[in-house]
């Protein structure tokens, strides 16, 4: 805490020159990074951490600690630097020297899990801060259930003006400020330098005004007076709303010939202009060493904080919530989890409703929601339409943090940001909904929940053609394939509602994979009328139809294909045609089973996939010569059962395929 901290401006130079001896030194070895940001944030990052940042190396993970991102990851020897000089046990010299060097944790961008108190990945503009957004959330929310003395900490954010250009920055800042989240501070790194040259090239808001009209208080600082800077976040910490402090900084300070120029953004400095900037700065050291005394001032901050989290844990020992307060933030129940869905799906295949999968997804949000007692839902405003809100679910408000249901308004990529701070925050299990033609809105952030393998959810309703009139806008024939293109993502088509139970079962427990749900708008009829107690759907894709003796073709489909390839199956049995029918409702776990498996539920006869869809990502269980039948380009405005006609993906047409690829 600030008043704790022993303030010396000496002092206090030092400690930030050492961040700039170090970033300069690792991008010149390295030869290649951005030594800029670094530079010209030192002295912000040196008062914050100094005297108001509250962490532990020792324990990188104390659920209380202050979280701190840096959104313009491109300055990330600012973050490794601050670890260094802290005492990460992870983050020795010889992690500084190799910057950006396999085998490191000193990537080029801060990755998450890739070294300790690295709260997020960040590195693609904007996304940072928007991610911020969602663990200031999570604070709150948790703070709404354990109390003050469990769960009191901040979240600060040093964004650059690219963070602040890109759209995703919109998104987070009227929600941050919708929501009241003042324990939420921004540091803009107000340079006025981009890769192109100065700022004024490209864009002329003022950012200040932006901020103030979303309901943030708005300061603006000399990024070099240390006092002025302390008396910003003194203030910024006293107000209820979330606080921009704009920072003037020079990029690349006290590089005497290069700094304020786009020279020091993204490039080493050089020989010669490091010798001037030693100079300049009175850091007469060779490069990667670091005085005592600077340990020791940074060491401090370790101690306050370890001291902090000692006297947490003797608070959470102490409270009655204890027991509550570790299961928010242990993995689900997955027996309790398992014994309900499974009771569930007994139910299911014996009432057969006949409902489409987004409403299924709901039902079965109904017993998952009932299990596991943090799951927190929302909707990018289409709630009614991904049925993603469940009975009793009550939404999170600005001074009502503890419901259940966040309506994350018409923001798709701030939505998925969000959720992805909630999930790193810790304490609760997000997702969320729109419709899946809109996950390209989505995309940057599904593929940061994928990198830094957090197992948020995506509901993804109106999943083809078969949403009808609203048209090919909304029609994802290519979506489904470009998402099964991300790595360490599983995408789930389910055919019927005890499909999308195991479905919810299966993103509910994962530990570090995030799901997307692809989910029909019309009604399909429950196909697995059998109970089976075994989760068909973890194996992927499974036989769903066999034959007596050789099968003659296999008839491979997703969601409301299913439906399609079983009636394509009945037709081609009156002719005495053996037709195996597959339902693949998830490709990447499928991959996932071994070469045995996969041969029995594929076989050896000629094959047919039906997806409606384009065929791109078929190619794991269609071979060149199988067929396909599903969508070559974008849909059509027209009620869904003329669309299916139209575009040819009906059971008579795959029969017709069938009787010409076996005769």
């Amino acid at each position: 805490m600030n008043q704790q901290a022993q303030i010396s401006a000496g002092t206090e130079d030092m400690m930030a020159n050492a961040i700039r001896a170090l970033a300069m030194d690792a991008v010149q070895a390295a030869n290649s990074g951005h030594p800029g940001a670094p530079m010209g944030m030192a002295d912000v990052a040196t008062v914050l951490f100094n005297r108001f940042v509250t962490l532990d190396p020792a324990d990188h993970s104390w659920p209380d600690r202050d979280r701190f991102v840096m959104s313009a990851g491109h300055g990330s020897m600012l973050v490794y630097a601050i670890h260094h000089l802290l005492g990460y046990d992870d983050m020795d010299m010889e992690q500084i020297r190799n910057f950006r060097q396999m085998g490191y944790r000193t990537a080029g961008h801060p990755e998450y899990g890739h070294a300790k108190g690295i709260e997020t990945t960040t590195g693609p503009l904007g996304q940072g801060l928007a991610t911020a957004v969602g663990m200031a959330l999570a604070e709150r929310m948790h703070n709404a259930r354990f109390g003050d003395d469990l769960v009191d900490h901040y979240t600060y954010v040093i964004a650059g003006d690219g963070c602040l250009m890109e759209g995703i920055s919109h998104e987070a800042i009227d929600m941050a400020g919708h929501m009241g989240l003042g324990r939420l501070i921004l540091f803009w790194d107000d340079n006025g330098i981009t890769i192109d040259g100065s700022t004024e090239i490209s864009t002329s808001t003022d950012q200040q005004a932006r901020f103030a009209a979303a309901g943030w208080q708005v300061q603006a600082v000399d990024g070099h007076d240390k006092g002025a800077i302390a008396a910003a976040i003194e203030a910024a910490r006293a107000d209820a709303r979330p606080s921009l402090i704009a920072c003037k900084t020079v990029i690349g300070f006290g590089a005497p010939n290069k700094q304020g120029t786009a020279a020091t953004h993204g490039a080493p400095l050089g020989e010669e202009e490091i010798a001037a900037t030693r100079a300049a700065l009175g850091w007469p050291h060779p490069p990667f060493e670091i005085l005592q005394d600077v340990y020791d001032a940074w060491h401090a901050i370790a101690v306050r904080g370890a001291e902090a989290r000692a006297e947490w844990q003797a608070r959470l020992e102490a409270s009655p919530k204890s027991a509550d307060f570790t299961t928010s933030l242990a993995a689900p129940d997955a027996d309790a989890l398992n014994t309900a869905i499974t009771a569930y799906k007994a139910r299911l295949s014996a009432e057969a409703p006949k409902v489409a999968t987004r409403k299924a997804s709901e039902m079965a949000l109904e017993v998952v929601n009932a299990t596991l007692p943090n799951s927190i839902g929302g909707s990018a405003d289409l709630t009614g339409s991904n049925n993603t809100r469940t009975k009793g679910m009550t939404p999170v408000s600005r001074g009502a943090y503890g419901g259940d249901y966040i309506h994350y308004g018409i923001r798709e990529h701030g939505m998925a940001a969000a959720m992805n701070g909630i999930s790193l925050h810790g304490g609760f299990l997000p997702y969320g909904g729109t419709f899946l033609a809109f996950a390209d809105y989505c995309r940057p952030a599904i593929r940061l929940s994928a990198l830094m393998q957090r197992p948020v959810v995506y509901v993804m309703t109106h999943d083809s053609i078969g949403l009808g009139e609203d048209g090919p806008t909304h029609q994802p024939v290519e979506t489904i394939a470009s998402l099964r293109a991300m790595p360490n993502l599983n995408v789930f088509r389910p055919a019927d509602a005890v499909e999308t139970a195991e479905m919810w079962e299966l993103a509910a427990m994962s530990h570090s994979t995030p799901s997307v749900l692809c989910l029909s708008r019309q009604g399909l009829p429950t196909l697995r009328t059998e109970h089976v107690a075994e989760n068909l759907t973890a194996r992927g894709a499974y036989v769903l139809r066999e034959v007596e003796g050789d099968r003659d073709i296999t008839l491979i489909a997703t969601g409301s294909e299913v439906e399609i390839a079983c009636a394509a199956a009945d037709a081609l049995k009156a002719e005495g045609i053996k037709t195996a029918v597959v339902s693949a409702p998830c490709f990447e776990l499928f991959a996932h089973q071994d070469a045995a498996y996969r041969l029995s539920v594929l076989g050896t006869a000629p094959r047919i996939g039906i997806e409606a869809a384009i065929r791109q990502g078929w190619d794991s269980l269609l071979r060149p010569e199988d067929g396909f039948i599903g969508m070559t380009g974008f849909g059509a405005s027209a009620p869904a059962p003329e669309l299916y006609e139209h575009f040819g993906i009906t059971a008579a047409h795959t029969a017709a395929k069938a009787r010409e690829m076996t005769s």
